[in-house]
């Protein structure tokens, strides 16, 4: 059985102009290499999966390259690109803070950088999850940073750029990466599902994209996690059901309840949901994401903030001109607050039930105030 390589590493770029979504930090780099003006040291920061760890390989690979390509992109057929693409390189060093954060560690890194490079122009040690060091392995390593040997250079990543200590911060040059945009994700899945001959229905990559939340490894995990569950066509059911995501529709079934001021309806719609193994939580946390979504929609000028389908873009404006500024606030209110106060309801079934009520209960007419004379009881 041939080895199944995952997208994530199938689909992983090894050019700068093939990395999705940081154009900011890629073009940075390239004019960096071009004008000989590389930093000692680089901190990437960000959220997981969006290519900090990437775009250090390439750049790492792209200064030890004899045969620069167009915009300074390494040409990946030279003996210094070969034998980083072949896991041999002697020049590039991948450590992981991890397992290697001990002030030991890092001194046992000073001894190796004292020793110059064999062949090539660099050496280039790559740190990944650099918070992990101990505060005495950082200490250790202030004073290499700061004037490190004229071929070494280091690449530092993190995801909690907030752990690194004041003084490796000024000695670096800090990149930071952004969330990849939910159109950008879904632009790169469809081409993966082009490549793999993968057929899609509608809206299925706007919601691998959303459950990503920015992260394109994610992306392409759930990507193959989906085709391994339905096969090579990928439909909206089979998504739902394998990503444990609620429907967009029982949110808009439900304001439409709301508008109504349905009770009834509105309590069996939540049941039906619970009967499909979501908990009160999960429901919602998603109510106020779609009441947030309305609001947005109501004015035109904020569509670009909806990370939906067009499809569902149109059914949020739709609605939202159904409900009106006033009105979606009421509803925000009474959402915002009991999804704030759930986790200390002692019977959380009731208490969703209560919010739903009282979701329900702002289209309908006041009460009457005639009451019956004191003492009398109704016929």
């Amino acid at each position: 059985m041939e080895n199944f390589v995952v997208s994530a590493r199938k689909y992983r770029p090894d050019t700068f102009r093939s990395v999705v979504g940081q154009s900011h930090i890629t073009t940075t780099l390239q004019n960096a290499i071009k004008q000989d003006k590389l930093a000692q040291a680089f901190l990437f920061c960000g959220p997981r999966g969006v290519g900090k760890t990437t775009c250090a390989r390439i750049l790492a690979k792209a200064i030890n390259c004899e045969n620069f390509g167009e915009n300074m992109e390494p040409c990946n057929s030279c003996p210094s690109c070969n034998d980083f693409n072949n896991g041999t390189s002697m020049n590039i060093f991948e450590l992981d803070a991890a397992s290697n954060s001990s002030v030991d560690d890092a001194r046992e890194l000073i001894r190796q950088v004292a020793i110059p490079p064999q062949s090539g122009k660099y050496k280039v040690y790559i740190i990944d999850e650099v918070h992990m060091l101990s505060s005495n392995a950082f200490n250790a390593l202030l004073k290499t940073l700061e004037e490190p040997p004229s071929y070494a250079k280091f690449i530092l990543a993190t995801t909690e750029k907030h752990k690194i200590i004041p003084t490796i911060l000024s000695r670096c040059q800090v990149f930071d990466f952004n969330r990849i945009s939910l159109q950008d994700i879904v632009d790169h899945l469809a081409y993966v599902a082009q490549n793999e001959g993968v057929t899609y229905e509608d809206d299925v990559l706007h919601l691998i994209a959303r459950k990503a939340d920015g992260g394109m490894r994610d992306a392409l995990s759930t990507f193959d996690q989906l085709v391994s569950f339905s096969g090579n066509r990928l439909t909206r059911e089979a998504c739902l059901q394998n990503l444990n995501m609620l429907d967009s529709s029982y949110f808009f079934s439900m304001v439409d309840n709301f508008l109504k001021s349905d009770i009834a309806s509105s309590l069996l719609l939540y049941n039906e949901i619970l009967d499909k193994g979501f908990d009160g939580q999960h429901f919602i946390t998603g109510l106020d994401e779609h009441l947030r979504n309305l609001m947005v929609a109501i004015d035109p000028a904020t569509h670009p903030l909806l990370e939906v389908s067009d499809v569902d873009r149109a059914r949020y404006g739709e609605q939202s001109a159904r409900c009106g500024v006033k009105l979606l606030l009421q509803y925000l209110n009474i959402a915002s607050d009991y999804e704030y106060r759930y986790r200390d309801a002692s019977n959380k079934r009731l208490f969703t039930e209560v919010c739903l009520m009282k979701l329900c209960s702002c289209l309908m007419p006041p009460a009457s105030s005639n009451q019956p004379p004191s003492g009398s009881r109704p016929s």
